[in-house]
């Protein structure tokens, strides 16, 4: 120990407090801050349509709504029977071929979005390649996601 250090014990023990303070600190820093990434959406040329739709992982087609954009949602109660949402767990930072984003549902679940329009499955759909929802009219009308 140094003379300076012997006659200031206390300043050894508040650095080492500080400096365990400061790298705690910047641990939860980061572990708040931090996100995980996974990969929701595809992407698949639909010959029924002629263009690149989007879709889920499962291979199926995902729609939005025309008149859903930023949180503005039409499609809850009834309509959540044929039309599924494509959500995320929160803090997950969902990944595609294209920029996708992330709502809150009124429900409080995190639905990913393309171009600022919640992304849904349709009911109409059992198979890779259909677009059995395409067209449907309802407050608004159903669109294949389209890059």
């Amino acid at each position: 120990m140094s003379p300076s250090q012997a006659r200031h014990p206390h300043r050894l023990t508040i650095a080492i407090f500080a400096i365990a303070v400061l790298t705690t600190a910047g641990i939860f820093s980061s572990l708040a801050t931090a996100r995980t990434t996974k990969q929701v959406v595809r992407e698949a040329q639909n010959s029924s349509l002629g263009k690149t739709v989007l879709t889920a992982n499962n291979g199926l087609t995902l729609y939005s709504l025309s008149v859903e954009k930023h949180g503005n949602f039409i499609c809850k109660g009834s309509c959540l029977k044929d039309w599924f949402p494509l959500v995320v767990a929160a803090g997950v930072r969902p990944t595609g071929p294209v920029a996708l984003g992330t709502v809150k549902r009124p429900d409080g679940r995190r639905q990913v979005t393309f171009e600022g329009r919640p992304l849904y499955t349709f009911d109409g759909d059992s198979r890779k390649g259909q677009t059995n929802g395409e067209g449907i009219k309802d407050v608004g009308t159903w669109h294949a996601a389209s890059p």
